[in-house]
């Protein structure tokens, strides 16, 4: 395998609008213990990257779109030739919102939805009228001919709407649907008892499974589910026959579970860069460092790509090349992040 950055995402603040129950930054309208930096550093970072590699970058947050020189910052990055995409939860966007993201040549744009309804959906986000607010701009997007993908993250509150939130997202026009499998970071930390059993994981999976064989239209993918990779192989196997599965231009290509620290990576505000967006350990500081030297020696990403150092079931596990076990997940619930899948009920070898 080869350990290309392919997808960045970049924190590029830490406030936001809403209060939403799984948030990895914990965000909050002010917070002044991690400021945001100036446009100067961000075209440096910009600069940087590029001078290294060609990932997609997405701005995101908190909510990006706090940021009055957000567009600038994307504008800059397409200037450069990287495929700069835009992550919001959807509540503060308009139609002068619509006319700079096309103006600034970003090409992706994700929007959160975690219920079918406004009751679901509400009560998840902690906001009255977050639901309307992100079907306002989907409606926007569709007006503009702006592409979005639809993530989806689920706990015991909302999981019963999987199915639901993928019929609606189906008639919306999103360009692809993310399945988030919670991963217990930041705010995320406070609903621990909320996560969704391991018993009943593999359930969600197998109906994702059936549900992707018949997708024709949008790209469908389980995030922060990398156990779904085995789940892909050992179907097909029994089915006696392999289905082909779709790609988008803008992710890392769906044909491996964890990808933390080998395809992908976060940049937070304060510089440091994070294996992937819920894993709370730095490899090192673009303040301090260049990205290539910390995409290339960082100790913690060359033990994430030694899979041979994995532990327990995921270093035994036939699967590991495929699936890797979600390594945020290990470190989250066990304080190691080389252990072995908390949530994977897979014994290897069975």
């Amino acid at each position: 395998m080869d350990f290309e950055p392919k997808w960045i995402a970049w924190e590029i603040t830490r406030r936001c609008n809403l209060k939403c129950v799984h948030c990895r930054s914990s965000s909050e309208l002010e917070v002044d213990d991690h400021p945001d930096f100036s446009f100067d550093e961000a075209k440096r970072v910009l600069d940087d990257i590029n001078s290294y590699a060609s990932p997609v970058v997405v701005l995101s947050g908190g909510e990006p779109l706090l940021r009055a020189d957000v567009f600038d910052i994307a504008s800059y990055g397409t200037d450069l030739g990287l495929r700069m995409c835009l992550a919001t939860n959807g509540t503060l966007v308009n139609e002068e919102t619509c006319r700079k993201i096309k103006e600034a040549g970003i090409k992706m744009v994700s929007l959160s939805l975690d219920g079918a309804s406004a009751e679901i959906h509400d009560d998840f986000r902690n906001q009255q009228g977050a639901f309307d607010g992100t079907m306002n701009a989907i409606k926007l997007f569709n007006e503009h001919g702006i592409k979005f993908l639809i993530n989806s993250s689920f706990t015991k509150r909302n999981k019963e709407e999987a199915p639901k939130i993928y019929e609606l997202v189906k008639g919306l026009g999103a360009t692809a649907w993310y399945l988030f499998m919670i991963v217990p970071t930041g705010r995320g930390e406070e609903i621990m008892e909320e996560l969704i059993p391991e018993s009943e994981y593999e359930d969600i999976l197998n109906w994702h499974y059936d549900m992707e064989k018949e997708e024709t239209e949008m790209l469908v993918r389980p995030t922060c589910a990398p156990q779904y990779y085995r789940i892909v192989l050992q179907r097909s196997k029994e089915e006696g026959k392999k289905f082909k599965r779709r790609t988008l231009q803008f992710s890392t290509g769906g044909s491996k579970g964890c990808l933390a620290g080998q395809l992908i990576c976060l940049i937070d505000v304060d510089g440091n860069v994070l294996p992937c967006s819920y894993f709370p350990k730095a490899a090192g500081n673009i303040r301090e460092q260049s990205f290539k030297d910390i995409w290339e020696n960082s100790k913690l990403f060359l033990e994430l790509r030694d899979f041979k150092g994995y532990k327990d079931n995921c270093g035994r596990c036939e699967y590991v090349n495929v699936c890797g076990g979600c390594r945020a997940r290990a470190y989250a619930m066990t304080g190691d992040y080389l252990a072995q899948e908390p949530f994977c009920t897979y014994q290897p070898g069975s």
